[in-house]
């Protein structure tokens, strides 16, 4: 009996692994939005957009359409089926025309997302279907933009910067911590551009920094990008990429690996790469592709 009953459920984990999603990566290329196998291949282009961040399992990637040029700026919060590319586009949900940097909450229930209104850049939520916009936390001082936004693995709170220091909010954009980001890097710092993500335990954020170190580079401008991560709870920070790599826009593969960004000094365009925690075993994923994310 006790036999049987091992083969029946080794039986049952190997249908359930079987009929499982693959882990998918969702990232830019260009000005298009495109998804690919978490080993590089199967990449296809879905969708007119940048900064895609794809569900937990793997079905839908929200991102910002980007029209400019010649005609005013319009971004939007949009989805796309990573199936089928078919997108639905919020236009009269957000009361705003320049969003970006949708995020989806670990439950696939909501959307993060960064918004331009009142001559500053606020924090809003709204639910996968369009419905039930708000604002998670306003600029708390005129010019005073809330940057990097990610959630914590548990969906009940988020982290953000302002160039100053790192927040955690509750979802009614009540401050729980902070961090000062001059006492954690003298020498560095991050920008409106920069990334934030919360490793799967929660304990430990990665980061975009950008240091001050003189490393020139042809048809490059401003400081090299590091990628570092910062321990919330000793607030100890360590760098993972070293001086002359240029990394950036790191996600979490698991709690042992990160997904990140770098372009070499010879190289016209980024590339995805994947190393560990430590910093070690950098590997090329793709090439020409930038602002990944990962489904679970």
């Amino acid at each position: 009996m006790i036999r049987s009953l091992v083969t029946l459920a080794a039986l049952l984990l190997l249908h359930a692994s079987l009929g499982a999603e693959p882990r998918r990566v969702a990232f830019e290329r260009g000005s298009d939005v495109w998804v690919a196998n978490l080993d590089g291949t199967g990449a296809k282009k879905i969708a007119r957009g940048t900064q895609p961040d794809i569900s937990s399992d793997g079905a839908r990637v929200a991102f910002n359409t980007d029209t400019g040029g010649s005609k005013a700026l319009d971004r939007r919060i949009a989805l796309a089926d990573a199936a089928t590319g078919k997108a639905t586009v919020f236009t009269k949900e957000i009361p705003s025309d320049n969003c970006q940097h949708a995020i989806w909450s670990p439950d696939g229930s909501q959307i993060l997302f960064n918004l331009y209104t009142e001559n500053d850049w606020h924090l809003g939520l709204i639910n996968a279907d369009g419905s039930g916009f708000r604002y998670l936390k306003k600029a708390p001082s005129k010019n005073s933009g809330l940057w990097s936004a990610c959630w914590a693995p548990d969906g009940r709170s988020v982290y953000v910067q302002d160039l100053d220091k790192i927040s955690q909010l509750g979802l009614d954009g009540g401050e729980l911590k902070t961090w000062d980001l001059h006492a954690l890097f003298p020498a560095a710092g991050l920008t409106s551009s920069s990334r934030m993500a919360v490793s799967p335990d929660g304990s430990t954020l990665l980061l975009d920094v950008e240091v001050d170190e003189d490393v020139e580079r042809e048809d490059w401008d401003g400081p090299p990008p590091a990628i570092w991560t910062l321990d919330l709870a000793t607030t100890k920070v360590t760098r993972l990429t070293p001086k002359g790599f240029f990394g950036w826009s790191g996600s979490w593969l698991s709690g042992e690996e990160i997904l990140f960004v770098s372009q070499g000094d010879k190289e016209k365009q980024p590339s995805l790469y994947r190393m560990s925690r430590q910093g070690e075993n950098r590997k090329q994923l793709l090439k020409n592709a930038s602002y990944p994310s990962v489904s679970q």
